[in-house]
């Protein structure tokens, strides 16, 4: 995992690490302080997240041709840039429930929109062309993992910060979060008759509402949307770090750079590689636009975290959490857990005994954490939020990608190993499965107000987390290895723009939250997973010849003497 890896994949990794933390301490909390500060209802609020995130993976595909004409290193900090302006418009206070408002944060969500379109997929083009030389390429799919593993360190302290940050505001004003009372002080504040609820939920949980409830309830909703801005003020942050790290570490991928006007002109002393030809051209792009088509309802499912399993997390999950499973709230608990999965597989495959001895203490040193951490947190512990379930997903890829590249690695040692769009079909079924564990989940909550465990969340989100590595890094790769060297940018591209409708249709479900029993949601859910496996699955043979037929690097370098072949590393991710 680790060896024959290029400097320059750390460096953009971690670039890309800081710019994804800031996106997704925003996105963690976007859905309920759309609620919270304009009052809007599911539908509506559900409407605009998933505009948003289809116009953020829409962007790309205009990027990619912006950087195919120009430069994918100036489309990059660039897009940084624009990002930071439009993180920055968020995170100032403006009033709540105001239409002007309301504008100053659309025009924000365009420009973060169109920043992330600069940055986001031509960054991911720089990294599959560090493997364009020879001595590289067999790790192309290795890289992907490991950059989609960075990605996911980054957005597992994302929760985390967004949910203290709310706290910070919150509790400096003697007030604590409770899911139902944004709504409830929106609710008055349209004049409907809910005094006594709010009293009630407010006075339960600690807090003294007075005898001006308007003014608790306007107080309530400016305080906690404030919050929310302290949260869009560290995704500032995270773009100047993300931007320093790519800035100081450009030494290490400048070799692949190239503005296209100076390209051009050493087009005909550069070795560029075998051109392809009209039919393996159409091939290929055919081949990518079935896989775009599946894509699209994958992220339709997968992306309802920050969407319906949100809504279910806020209305029908129980907020406090029992046993081991409370230690999962705390993100330093699963940076233990995912530290300690590392080491044991350095245990296992170092060869030399110091590193073994340095496992076993960090080993070690994970338990001892882990027992502190069980035995110093409340139980139960009370006051989850919602937006704290979104750190398991990314955690559960940090912790599982050993485990996914070490099987997959075991496989290909002995000709066995899935091609990527086989794994693209498996995801989409074990989405289903995801889908149907809510559903089985959701069948005690059926006409009552009764909430269920928290474990039923986490177990979905463990299950499409295997989907995520199934499909995600491995369509990446599949762009980046298949799309015409003339269109690596526009395909890379359309990888995005297939997410942008796959997002969109995140609305779908949101609108009928609410109109429809819960487990007949998550059953059209797991129908739509089915039908897309069994579609990829019967198209598998056109897929995998365009796959099979694969060109030259483009910039051929000696490589190192060696026998021994790229899979023969794995599974040593430590080696």
């Amino acid at each position: 995992m680790f060896n024959n890896q290029p400097k320059g994949l750390y460096v953009l990794a971690l670039a890309n690490t800081g710019e994804r933390f800031g996106y997704y301490t925003m996105l963690a909390i976007f859905l309920l302080f759309l609620q919270a500060k304009f009052g809007l209802d599911s539908t509506v609020s559900g409407q605009i997240y998933a505009g948003f995130l289809a116009l953020v993976y829409f962007m790309p595909l205009i990027g990619g041709w912006v950087a195919d004409k120009w430069s994918f290193s100036k489309c990059v900090v660039t897009g940084l840039a624009v990002m930071f302006v439009g993180y920055l418009i968020m995170s100032i206070p403006t009033d709540i429930r105001s239409t002007s408002s309301l504008i100053i944060l659309i025009f924000a969500l365009l420009l973060i929109s169109c920043g992330t379109g600069l940055f986001k997929g031509n960054l991911q083009v720089m990294v599959g062309d560090l493997y364009n030389e020879a001595r590289y390429s067999g790790q192309r799919d290795a890289a992907f993992s490991l950059f989609y593993m960075a990605i996911n360190i980054g957005s597992m302290f994302a929760p985390m910060t967004a949910t203290a940050m709310c706290n910070l505001a919150l509790n400096g004003k003697g007030l604590t979060y409770v899911s139902s009372l944004p709504a409830l002080c929106n609710n008055y504040l349209d004049g409907h008759e809910n005094a006594a609820e709010l009293i009630a939920t407010a006075s339960e949980n600690g807090m003294n509402p007075g005898t001006d409830i308007a003014a608790f309830a306007n107080d309530y909703i400016t305080t906690l949307s404030t919050g929310y801005s302290y949260a869009f003020a560290i995704a500032c942050g995270s773009l100047i770090v993300s931007f320093l790290i790519y800035f100081l570490g450009r030494s290490t991928y400048a070799h692949i750079l190239t503005d296209k006007k100076q390209a051009v002109s050493a087009k005909t002393v550069t070795n560029s590689g075998p051109e392809l030809t009209p039919a393996q051209t159409k091939q290929r792009v055919v081949a990518l636009l079935l896989v775009f088509a599946v894509v699209i309802f994958f992220w339709m499912v997968f992306h309802q975290n920050g969407a319906t399993l949100t809504e279910f997390a806020k209305s029908c999950t129980s907020p406090q959490a029992e046993g081991w499973t409370r230690i999962g709230f705390n993100v330093w608990a699963l940076s233990s857990i995912a530290i300690g999965v590392y080491a044991l597989f350095n245990l296992f495959q170092s060869k030399g005994t110091l590193s073994r001895v340095i496992s076993i203490v960090i080993i070690a040193l994970v338990a001892v954490a882990l027992n502190y951490f069980y035995s110093h947190t409340d139980n139960p512990l009370t006051g989850i939020q919602p937006q704290e379930y979104q750190q398991f997903n990314p955690f559960y890829v940090v912790a599982l990608t050993p485990f996914s590249l070490a099987i997959f690695g075991w496989l290909a040692k002995r000709g066995k190993e899935p091609s990527a769009p086989r794994k693209i079909g498996y995801g989409m079924i074990m989405a289903a499965v995801a889908y149907g564990l809510m559903l089985i989940g959701s069948l005690s909550i059926v006409g009552t107000t009764a909430t269920v465990s928290p474990n039923w969340l986490i177990s979905t989100y463990l299950l499409l987390t295997f989907a995520e590595l199934l499909l995600s890094p491995m369509g990446i790769s599949f762009v980046s290895k298949v799309a015409p060297p003339k269109l690596k940018g526009s395909m890379m591209g359309g990888w995005f723009a297939a997410t942008a409708v796959g997002n969109y249709l995140v609305s779908i479900p949101m609108v009928l939250w609410g109109k429809i029993p819960v487990y007949v949601l998550w059953g059209i859910l797991v129908a739509i997973c089915l039908v897309s496996a069994v579609f990829i699955f019967s198209i598998m043979r056109k897929l995998e010849a365009a796959t099979a037929d694969t060109p030259l690097p483009l910039t051929p370098t000696p490589s190192k003497p060696s026998g021994t072949k790229p899979s023969d590393t794995w599974p040593a991710l430590f080696a």
